[in-house]
């Protein structure tokens, strides 16, 4: 029998046999027409899967468990709608219940416990409403807009164990795309010292090419004014979510939890720029600040300098940037250079293969018509690691040689650059190299201590280290920094979390991530092997032999990067007590 972890969606219509007991032609053309334009249509948009019918009821199986929350989430939604203007006593009112879990697969049917406490889910819901159990409620409350209220331990049929139940609080509406607003998250507490966010600046240009630029300046005036240790500064990711939209300043520092927020534009015209800026106090609602600047473009850097220094002498406190130490910047010479460089970085960001390849050419660009700009040669290193991490190269070898090549040659040029030393400790952590490792990352975290990808490398590398309960703070305060930090983060905190002995929490951290691979199922299956979770434990211990045939404990543990052999030991037991394979 094939066995695998699956999202599963159960449905039913409240009160289906009276109604057709009152009318059966009307009902069950009512159903047909639902089903017809919202609900198969729903589950098709969310690559679902209908496994079965069942009269007034369905089972569906989802790929991901976002995927079927958020197809619920519409269905019911859009069920309200359609019932507006219908009779009490005709409305059609679904139940729905989501599940994550274990299934047994026999062709096209699925069976299980997984199954069966879906089913028991959806008997808990209200009409209208939407239950889900607790791995579900972890998984998608940071991915999906929505409040979940916990209805605690309950005892259902059939099932051995309590059912922790969360129910989905449906209204007011909230927006989908991951959208999280200030009415459906928690507000964060704010920073004890002033914290801010450098909203994306606005292209005034009229030219779409010169967004490049806009974003650019906006990360180097973010980069810059994270050295500021007296300064909480959001993360450039978090920072660009709010790209392109009508934002209402209020709600975006309330959503980043920070007191001031930055806004601004640019305008650029051959060798002329225009840069608009003003700081804002979201919590008194007033400016602080505000200035124009039009310059030749040789300026931009006298630019930057001017407003963070602004920045930072006007917030609470009078920050004098003296008392501070500050990176001293190698500026490129070719200002051209300097552009290719903001569009390379701007493209690295996207992730993928196609815009990774545009900007090694753009990096490589920079480079030969500045060959000294060091800040170019530390993004390309970056860049390669990237295609590196990803297998986007022919030759991993000579990929990974070249990455060590670029990092030397910027280190030589400029010693003061943050990516340069981020970038080095991550490779001499590969290499096993601890001591190394240790000095780069302290150096880019006195040049960028704000920097959340330096910040969350210094949590990785404590627990290398065999320093997990400092990692574990360290990562979180990367997470705060950057409230929509990308899922790897996680997989960072479930590490800490294992090493440190917190199982729960690591199997918690490591069940957010949205599309896990062998390395995450092999986590999981230690975690609970370790909290005797025997069920859950096997199941994720499938999952690592089903993504990875040739998986072995020996084999995977050579490819982690632990200083204390104690650590080593303690990761394999509880992948040996999992059941998986020694060697």
């Amino acid at each position: 029998m094939e066995r695998r972890l699956t999202a599963i969606l159960s449905a039913d219509v409240v009160g289906y046999s009276r109604m057709m007991g009152g009318e059966e032609e009307g009902t069950l053309a009512a159903l047909k027409a639902h089903r017809k334009e919202l609900i198969d249509p729903a589950i098709a948009e969310h690559h679902g899967r209908i496994v079965k019918l069942m009269g007034d009821g369905m089972l569906v199986e989802f790929p991901s468990i976002v995927e079927a929350v958020q197809c619920a989430v519409d269905v019911q939604r859009g069920m309200a709608e359609r019932n507006a203007d219908v009779p009490d006593g005709r409305k059609m009112v679904l139940r729905i219940g989501v599940n994550l879990g274990d299934i047994i697969v026999d062709g096209d049917d699925i069976y299980g416990d997984g199954v069966n406490v879906a089913a028991r889910l959806e008997a808990l819901a209200e009409p209208g409403g939407i239950c889900v159990q607790r791995d579900v409620r972890n998984q998608v409350r940071d991915k999906l807009p929505l409040v979940f209220e916990d209805m605690g331990e309950v005892e259902v049929k059939n099932i051995a164990r309590p059912i922790r139940v969360f129910r989905v609080l449906l209204e007011p509406a909230t927006p989908r795309g991951g959208e999280t607003t200030a009415a459906t998250k928690s507000a964060l507490a704010l920073p004890d010292k002033p914290s801010i966010a450098v909203l994306p600046f606005a292209n005034m240009s009229g030219d779409p090419e010169q967004e490049f630029f806009s974003d650019g300046l906006t990360e180097d005036i973010i980069t810059a004014l994270s050295r500021f240790r007296g300064l909480f500064v959001i993360s450039r990711n978090s920072a660009f979510v709010y790209k392109g939209k009508a934002t209402k300043v209020g709600d975006v520092a309330k959503d980043l939890g920070v007191q001031y927020v930055v806004e601004g534009s640019v305008r650029k015209a051959g060798n002329r720029v225009r840069v608009t800026v003003q700081l804002i106090d979201a919590a008194a609602d007033r400016h602080v600040w505000a200035e124009r600047y039009d310059r030749d473009l040789e300026d931009i850097f006298a630019v930057q300098d001017e407003i963070t220094s602004a920045i930072v002498t006007t917030l609470p406190g009078r920050i004098e940037a003296a008392t501070h130490e500050r990176a001293e910047r190698k500026l490129p010479e070719n200002m051209a250079a300097y552009e290719y460089v903001l569009a390379g970085k701007v493209l690295h960001h996207r992730s993928n293969r196609e815009d990774n390849e545009e900007a090694l050419r753009l990096l490589d660009r920079a480079i030969e018509l500045d060959p000294k700009y060091a800040h170019a040669h530390s993004w390309k290193a970056c860049t390669l690691g990237q295609t590196w991490v990803h297998d986007w190269c022919e030759d991993r070898e000579a990929t990974w040689e070249q990455v060590g090549e670029e990092l030397q040659i910027a280190l030589a040029l400029d010693d003061n650059d943050s990516d340069v030393h981020r970038v080095l400790a991550a490779v001499s952590i590969a290499h096993g190299d601890h001591d190394k490792a240790t000095y780069h990352q302290q150096r880019a975290l006195n040049l960028n201590p704000n920097d959340d990808l330096i910040v969350v490398q210094q949590g990785e590398i404590l627990t290398w280290l065999g320093r997990p309960e400092e990692g574990i703070e360290w990562i979180q305060k990367a997470m705060r920094l950057n409230p929509y930090h990308p899922e790897r983060f996680w997989n960072h905190l479930g590490r800490a979390y294992y090493t440190a002995r917190l199982y729960a929490e690591a199997a918690d951290a490591f069940k957010r991530i949205t599309a896990p691979d062998f390395s995450h199922h092999a986590f999981l299956a230690a975690s609970y092997a370790q909290i005797e979770d025997e069920a859950a434990a096997k199941a994720h211990a499938r999952e690592v032999l089903k993504r990875e045939p040739a998986f072995t404990v020996e084999s995977y543990l050579g490819t982690l990067h632990y200083k204390q052999e104690s650590d080593r030991d303690h990761h394999r037991e509880g992948l040996l007590k999992a059941g998986l394979p020694a060697a």
